[in-house]
Formats: C-alpha cells, sequence, structure tokens
C-alpha cells in the first residue's frame, strides 16, 4: 500500500497544530545493538516538525506517525542486492522521504471549522490455534533436545512456542473500533494486520478517505488472510505471535465494515 494517509489540526490562526500520519510499512529497525527506538516513527515526527517550524512559529507541534496494515510488508526489496548503511541511516531515510510528501501535501488541505465525530467498539470471540497432542509429543521432544535453556533453532523456537500456546485458552476476546472525524474514517485492530485487509477495507469504507491504524488496542499477533494461511509463509507459522484461527481476518474485516457503517449513519 503506497498510500501515506495524514489528518492535520491547525489552530484558530491558522498555524499548525497537530498532525496524525498513517503508513503501511513494518518498522526498519536499522539500529545499533541493544538500543530501544522508537524506529521511523520518531524521526517522522522529529523530521516533519522541523518541516513545519516555520509555519508553527515557536507554538508547540506534534507530530505522530501510527502503523498502518504492514504485516507482510518489508522495507526491504529482497529481489535486489542491499547496500549496508550507517545504523540509523535506513529507518532516517523512510522518516524523511515520507515527511516531505507530507508536508508538501499539508499545503493543498482544505480545512474545516467542524467535524462531526463518533466512534464505535465491539469485542469479538475467535478461536485459539493451539497444538493437538501429536504436535505437543513432537515439541517437547524438539525442546528436550536442546542445548540449552535459551532455544537457538528456528525448530526449537517454534516447538517452545507450541507448548506456551497449550496453556492458552480456546478463544480470545479481540476489540475492534472504528472512528470518525468529518469525512475521514479510521479502523483500528490490535493485530500486525496484513496489507491486503488494509486495502480491502479502504476499498469497501462508507468512507472517502480511511486508514487503518494496526497494533492498536492490544496486541493478538500477525493477522493473515486465509490465502496467506495456505501460503504458509513465516508469519503464519503458530506462536504467541501467530495464534489466531485462519478464519479470523475475514471475521474481523466483516465486523470492521459493520462498524465503519455504524459511525458513518
Amino acid at each position: 500500500d503506497p498510500a501515506v494517509s495524514f489528518i492535520a489540526v491547525r489552530r484558530p490562526d491558522k498555524t499548525p497544530l497537530a498532525v496524525l500520519a498513517n503508513y503501511s510499512l513494518h518498522y526498519v529497525g536499522d539500529t545499533e545493538a541493544a538500543v530501544l527506538c522508537a524506529d521511523y516513527f520518531g524521526f517522522f515526527a522529529n523530521a516533519l516538525a522541523e518541516l513545519m517550524a516555520p509555519a508553527v512559529n515557536g507554538a508547540p507541534f506534534l507530530a505522530m506517525m501510527s502503523n498502518g496494515t504492514s504485516g507482510n510488508i518489508n522495507n526491504v526489496n529482497f529481489r535486489e542486492p542491499g547496500t549496508p548503511g550507517a545504523p540509523y541511516s535506513r529507518m532516517s531515510a523512510v522518516a524523511s522521504k515520507v515527511a516531505n510528501e507530507v508536508h508538501q501535501r499539508y499545503q493543498e488541505l482544505e480545512f474545516h471549522d467542524t467535524a462531526r465525530l463518533a466512534s464505535a467498539t465491539r469485542e469479538i470471540t475467535l478461536g485459539v490455534r493451539k497444538p493437538n497432542a501429536e504436535d505437543l509429543e513432537r515439541a517437547r521432544a524438539i525442546v528436550d533436545a536442546a542445548e540449552g535453556p535459551v532455544m537457538k533453532k528456528s525448530e526449537e523456537v517454534f516447538a517452545r512456542e507450541s507448548l506456551l500456546l497449550a496453556d492458552f485458552p480456546d478463544t480470545v476476546s479481540v476489540p475492534l473500533q472504528a472512528l470518525r472525524i468529518g469525512d475521514l474514517g479510521i479502523a483500528a485492530i490490535p493485530c500486525e494486520v496484513f496489507v491486503e485487509i488494509g486495502l480491502a477495507l479502504r476499498a469497501s469504507s462508507p468512507f472517502k478517505n480511511t486508514f487503518t491504524i494496526e497494533l492498536a488496542n492490544g496486541y493478538n499477533g500477525y493477522l493473515p488472510t486465509a490465502e496467506h494461511h495456505a501460503l504458509g509463509g513465516y508469519e503464519t507459522w503458530r506462536a504467541r505471535s501467530s495464534y489466531l484461527e485462519v478464519a479470523a481476518a475475514e471475521k474481523i474485516q466483516h465486523v470492521i465494515g459493520e462498524l465503519l457503517s455504524q459511525v458513518k449513519a
């Protein structure tokens, strides 16, 4: 999804007050070792604040970047050989490109004195993909054969995940939300949502503009489509990071559609 969505708020004197942007790209992660970092989201906030500084004229201004549907969208082009860069260079480049585009489009915005607001939330119950007895027997054998308490091989890691998932409940409650700000609809899903879902929600939305914030109001792991479950990419492998039922995406997409229609009415 190449779109960058954003909503802007300004003061009565027309100085910028805040911008909330949304972009469907997984975090970049090119940090130094053992560093906590806000990734390109934080770099974007700083970059846009710098670009807005002349218009803000010293007044407080807040720039924010939210995570769009990027559960299967990487920042690396694996089809071509990459060029190593300095730490933070990739996330800085992403943030700079997006911030410059938002700043340019900000100049073209039409602002409104009022905006109709609405919100709707619904919790749905979804099944958990738990291991069966045969899965658990194999997982225990793999973990018991591991060299130490830290699982190093991929097979060991996912075997341990299967053992941990055995203690999960059979179902979980997942909070879904839709917000309305004027002609903008915002969906909120507590998963790493595959991009096909975000594109479908935008295409079917009753709003002129729509974007989805993922990892919102909770964390329920990856949300692949049923088609991606069939393909079997690593995001579908059963773990605490991917445990919702195969039909979860279809069910969530349906409920979000209903919530968007509800706040639009």
